[in-house]
């Protein structure tokens, strides 16, 4: 079934409307016809299975056959992840939604190749936000990921978010199997974490400082496996473990 996606805003009542680059998807590429069923998601959990009605050159309206809430994973996984060099970003985002995510940070390190002004990062952000779009409409997924805008280690940690459980894929000899440290918090806490952040470096990895910080503030190294990985494998592989012991249901 043809996939769509309306802010929450524009999901209220028995009729909807698809305009701008929904109408023009349901109009120029997929030629829907009055009478067919498409699935409508808003992004935070509800589905929506809707008849079109009368489709016009521009804007196509749609009739709410029947609606279902799919609630939220148990826990909510932010992927902190540094920005990679080129479109390897799009490919990420894209991949952290099928895997779970609920949120992406995208991180200013040091060996970033390059910088982002306010208005390039708001950019960045827009597009980051249509690709995410694209993959709950891909995958069927009912949560629509929150993209923050770009920042530095320094000033993520400033925040002191507050993780249950936080992660960072590391080369450092004193990494532990993901496993243990999930083992180690649910031996400690009795129940498994309800949020975890998991911290993805760049190209040749947080440089020792930024790698210190992000441990002094909480994080635990793990093992991503005895390889280097390609930024985007090693995004992939975070986010599929925790999503695996946290979330996966029958």
């Amino acid at each position: 079934m043809h996939r769509f996606y309306l802010p929450p805003e524009s999901c209220a009542g028995g009729n909807f409307r698809l305009e701008g680059r929904e109408a023009h998807h349901a109009l120029h590429v997929l030629r829907l016809r009055s009478g067919e069923t498409v699935t409508v998601l808003d992004g935070v959990g509800r589905e929506f299975q809707c008849e079109v009605e009368n489709p016009t050159r521009q804007a196509v309206s749609l009739t709410v056959r029947a609606q279902q809430f799919v609630p939220p994973p148990p826990c909510r996984i932010t992927l902190i992840q540094a920005l990679p060099k080129g479109k390897i970003m799009d490919a990420i985002i894209q991949k952290a939604v099928e895997l779970g995510a609920q949120r992406v940070v995208p991180i200013l390190s040091e060996r970033v190749i390059s910088q982002l002004d306010e208005d390039g990062a708001e950019g960045k952000r827009e597009k980051w936000r249509q690709v995410a779009i694209e993959a709950i409409k891909q995958s069927g997924a009912a949560w629509l990921p929150v993209v923050d805008p770009p920042v530095s280690v320094e000033q993520f940690l400033t925040r002191r978010e507050p993780f249950d459980l936080s992660l960072v894929g590391s080369l450092q000899p004193e990494r532990r199997h993901p496993r243990a440290c999930l083992e180690e918090f649910r031996a400690h806490h009795g129940h498994p974490p309800q949020s975890a952040g998991v911290w993805v470096g760049p190209e040749g990895d947080f440089t020792p400082a930024e790698l210190a910080a992000i441990l002094a503030a909480g994080a635990k190294p793990i093992s991503l496996g005895r390889l280097v990985l390609r930024v985007e494998t090693a995004a992939i592989y975070g986010l599929a473990i925790l999503n695996y012991e946290l979330n996966l249901t029958p």
